[in-house]
């Protein structure tokens, strides 16, 4: 958890960035998310130099090694002791600005794929935005108070950021509310025997989240060599087509302590992305508003679905990517669970006789509010392809602990909890009822409703019955409120007179 110091440090840093010009959010993120880089490879080259000091060995291929670094942008040479963080920024404003600018930058770009390959691979066409040497050193100065080596801190800070970028309501569609991915985290419990995928995976929200499970859940484990190599070289995959989302993605994990995410700019939904059978476990808010050219979609995704619409055909493809026995957790839009067209139906045929179909949980429209109110429910189930579905888990979600307006402001009503709570105790929804927020509903039922899986085909809202008094009794309680009326008008008459006289 960050203190009230680093918010307001942040804070701090953020409002420098605005009164500089650089008004735009996502632009903010990334200008900070670079400097963020420069100093994670100086601390980690410090902190090698410090155990080679102790042990009296030397630092094997060094970052910033003795002697000089030659620009390949402008032929000049520059020691790389003056591209490091603990150097340059003790440098005077203006050499500050000139050296970060015209030198570090470059030299960043043009790392080998050794040196932190997840981030520095999308930095080839990052541009750098800081426009003078005062914002530059406040901005340095704020980064350099914070402390990098505490990676549980930096992670908590960069969601902080994240969470300015999305309440400024600027690129707000790349996030998923934070509560929810820890929900469906909480949902799925990842292990370090999971491989975890998001095909789409904006900032990395639900990769991040299953590192901090893992992190917090399985510390003893993550001692040993295998489990962490695991952990940070081949747990954790996400794809994006925006360069952007990447490279704040990749940092977020590395942030994290991930230090070497599987973070690639790839089609999930194209001829690129060959993923079959690789994954134990994805959780994903893909897009659900787009509709694509049939020529564009990898063929095997239509066998499943032939359609256009991209809620479903990532549906198809989680399916596929998913090794047998894999789990997945989707958000989906409300047209998926009831949608009419030959599409919809076999997707949902598909997940209830092929596959295994354990949850469906009814969201509130607000949930995704400023940003879309649409409805939507988060899908649960396992792959299997030999069926296995038998009673399926409903639950309406009727609070999230935020109000469901614009606003979003923190409320007391939060069914969060209650879901997770009930989802690991599925023996006792057998007793509930139909008529009760979470019920189960056998896989006949569905089979005969055409496989309609909307919350308000299987409820069953209990209706009291009102009874109304005979209208002669009515008539009688207006007739003698007109009295009274009346009467208080001859009253108040008498006294005004009264008073006039």
């Amino acid at each position: 958890m960050i203190t009230g110091e680093i918010r307001n440090n942040i804070d701090a840093i953020w409002n420098t960035f605005w009164t500089s010009g650089i008004t735009n959010s996502i632009t903010v993120l990334e200008q900070m998310t670079y400097l963020f880089f420069i100093k994670i490879l100086d601390d980690a080259q410090l902190k090698q130099e410090g155990t080679a000091s102790v042990f009296g060995t030397v630092v094997e291929d060094p970052t910033f090694p003795e002697g000089n670094w030659t620009n390949p942008q402008t032929g000049s040479t520059v020691p790389y002791q003056n591209l490091r963080w603990n150097k340059f920024k003790d440098f005077d404003p203006q050499t500050m600005l000139t050296t970060v600018r015209d030198d570090i930058f470059v030299f960043i770009k043009n790392l080998s794929s050794g040196k932190n390959s997840s981030y520095s691979t999308y930095m080839k066409d990052a541009t750098f935005l800081i426009p003078n040497e005062r914002t530059l050193t406040k901005v340095v100065d704020g980064i350099n108070s914070l402390d990098m080596e505490d990676r549980d801190t930096m992670g908590d800070v960069y969601e902080y950021i994240l969470g300015k970028m999305a309440s400024s309501g600027t690129n707000g569609q790349f996030r998923t509310p934070r509560h929810i991915i820890r929900m469906m985290t909480e949902l799925m419990k990842p292990t370090l025997n999971d491989t975890v995928c998001d095909p789409a995976m904006g900032s990395a929200g639900f990769i991040v989240e299953s590192a901090r499970y893992i992190s917090e859940n399985f510390s003893k484990e993550l001692l040993k060599t295998e489990n962490a190599n695991h952990y940070k070289n081949t747990m954790f995959h996400g794809f994006d087509t925006d360069q952007t989302m990447l490279r704040i993605g990749a940092m977020n994990m590395m942030l994290h302590a991930v230090e070497n995410p599987n973070i690639e700019w790839r089609d999930s939904l194209s001829d690129d992305n060959k993923d079959s059978n690789k994954y134990t476990l994805i959780m994903a808010n893909p897009p659900f508003t787009g509709s694509l050219d049939y020529e564009v979609v990898e063929k095997s995704l239509l066998t499943l679905a032939k359609t256009k619409k991209t809620e479903l055909l990532f549906l198809a493809l989680f399916i596929r990517s998913l090794e047998l026995g894999g789990r997945c957790a989707s958000i989906v839009p409300d047209g998926v669970l009831f949608g009419t067209s030959n599409a919809h139906k076999a997707i949902r045929r598909e997940l209830v006789e092929n596959q295994t179909l354990q949850a469906v949980i009814s969201m509130p429209s607000g949930v995704f509010k400023p940003y879309a109110g649409v409805s939507t429910a988060i899908l649960i189930f396992t792959k299997t392809n030999a069926g296995g579905t038998s009673d399926v888990w409903f639950y309406d979600m009727k609070a999230d602990g935020y109000s469901l307006d614009d606003k979003r402001t923190e409320i007391k009503e939060n069914d969060i909890p209650d879901i997770i709570s009930r989802f690991h105790s599925l023996d006792k929804e057998k007793e509930r009822t139909r008529k009760e927020q979470s019920f189960l509903v056998p896989k006949a039922d569905i089979v005969a409703n055409d496989y309609d899986l909307s919350i308000n085909k299987y409820k069953e809202v209990e209706r009291v019955k009102v009874v109304y008094d005979d209208p002669e009794v009515v008539l009688g309680r207006l007739e003698n409120l007109q009295n009274q009326l009346a009467e208080a008008m001859v009253e108040y008459k008498t006294i005004v007179k009264k008073t006039s006289v």
